[in-house]
């Protein structure tokens, strides 16, 4: 079969209208990167925002219709692949992505928040998105970003950035593109595709403030992104979100795949002379037989991650070619920043992107599963609009001493607040430190060559992490 004839009947229908809008020669807005960037940060980001209303006009997709209508629809050049959930969409996004490029398709990749580089948002076959493509984008984009402002609706960062995604991805011919949801899903500014497929990864207790505060109603905003007869597969949930996944694909028709239930899927952790610590799964299903596949990020939870991409994958060989041994090679090159990843080795020092309750016990678990040491001390910092007290309940299962601090986001919790608070929850003494320098400094000082510092609780505090303690150990 040649590579032309593996395509979807959808996508070479799509790529005979591609390049259209690209081939208008338009005024050159902004010429440096520097104010092309500057002009994206100054538009409305409620990332950082420390109050915003989701269920209203802050949330309407129509403006975000607007946008692409603006540039000839972008989105549906380009065949997606959607996933939402509150933990693990990126890992997840990035193996199946991986395990695509492998098979020889020229894969676009969206993921949110990024650890250190706006960059790493959008990606195309690994690559990420050069400085001169953001200001070309961004100059396409400006007409119709400020005729919606005059229109007093105005587009925000994300959908800016979630544009410029689709447009860049059409560019660029894409096969296929992994979409992360950025929040939520139902009213996410991605849920504009019409998707082959949909992924639901794990769902926890998190931005109770914009999603709800039961585990139903955050379930029913990620549910959100399924579409009618698009098929679906997650992992096992909680009965009370499983119970509004089922019922929003029953309603949608949409066909629906549990790994563990509905496809045959198996782990295990083991140490071996080669990979130390490490975990290895098994995933079958009537199209594929993975057996003992060495999971290429360290934790259990990411196991779960892995046997959702691997079932993705298993649901697309109805739409595209896969083979199998590609795919195995691909997900072994596997690696992210700001996931249990060591930075520093002396002392050591570890990073992970852990936002919420759920993802603390899986890192301290992960922790305890694959890294050596006497003690450890934690440097933690999150925002207001996460399940703090959650965070705050599970950092004493796994640290010896913590040192609270804050990020450089504007929605960052005060280190003597999170004191406070940790110490009415479990009654244990803390630090605090105004800066993460100064917490680093702390943690430093009381640390042996057998002891561990984590750095955790937030993508702005791990980001700031990399920025400054990579540098200087790779400058002595």
């Amino acid at each position: 079969m040649t590579k032309s004839t593996k395509k979807t009947k959808s996508t070479k229908t799509k790529k005979a209208s591609r390049g259209t809008t690209s081939k208008v020669r338009r005024k050159k807005v902004f010429k440096s990167y520097t104010k092309a960037i500057k002009y994206l940060f100054e538009r409305t980001d409620y990332e950082k925002q420390r109050r915003l209303r989701y269920n209203v006009s802050t949330f309407d997709l129509t403006r975000m219709e607007k946008l692409l209508a603006g540039v000839d629809n972008p989105h549906l050049k380009t065949d997606v692949v959607h996933i939402a959930g509150t933990k693990g969409k990126g890992s997840t996004a990035t193996m199946l992505a991986k395990m695509l490029e492998a098979n020889e398709y020229k894969v676009g990749l969206y993921t949110s928040p990024h650890v250190t580089t706006l960059h790493e948002r959008i990606v195309v076959n690994s690559k990420m998105i050069a400085d001169k493509e953001i200001i070309g984008l961004l100059n396409r984009l400006h007409a119709t970003i400020e005729k919606l402002a005059d229109e007093d609706d105005a587009p925000t960062f994300f959908e800016i950035m979630t544009t410029m995604a689709f447009m860049y991805f059409a560019d660029k011919e894409a096969d296929i593109a992994i979409v992360e949801t950025g929040l939520g899903g139902r009213l996410d500014s991605t849920n504009v595709v019409q998707p082959l497929l949909v992924g639901i990864t794990n769902i926890s207790i998190d931005h109770q403030n914009l999603l709800g505060n039961s585990l139903p109603e955050i379930a029913a905003e990620k549910a959100g992104i399924i579409k009618e007869g698009v098929p679906v597969v997650t992992v096992p949930q909680h009965a009370d979100a499983m119970r509004v996944i089922k019922k929003r694909a029953l309603e949608c028709g949409s066909p629906l795949l549990v790994t563990g239930t509905d496809v045959d899927f198996s782990s295990r952790f083991e140490s071996s002379r080669e990979h130390g610590p490490h975990t290895r799964i098994c995933l079958t299903t009537p199209n594929s037989r993975f057996e003992h596949l060495r999971v290429p990020l360290p934790g259990q939870h990411q196991a779960v991650n892995c046997g959702l991409a691997l079932a993705m994958l298993d649901a697309l060989k109805s739409k595209i070619e896969i083979d199998d041994s590609k795919a195995v090679k691909g997900l072994a090159e596997v690696s992210m920043a700001g996931r249990m990843e060591i930075i520093c080795d002396d002392p050591r020092i570890i990073v992970d992107t852990a936002h919420n309750a759920a993802s603390i016990r899986a890192l301290i678990h992960a922790i305890g599963q694959h890294v050596p040491y006497d003690s450890m001390i934690i440097i933690f910092a999150c925002n207001q609009d996460k399940d703090v007290r959650g965070m705050l309940n599970q950092l004493q299962f796994g640290a010896d001493k913590v040192i609270f601090t804050r990020s450089n986001s504007p929605k960052a919790v005060f280190p003597q607040d999170l004191a406070d608070m940790y110490t009415e929850i479990c009654g244990k003494m803390c630090q605090t430190a105004m800066t993460l320098r100064e917490a680093v400094r702390i943690a430093k000082s009381a640390v042996s060559r057998e002891d561990l510092i984590c750095i955790t609780g937030s993508f702005y505090l791990v980001g700031q992490a990399k920025d400054q303690l990579q540098i200087r150990t790779l400058a002595s």
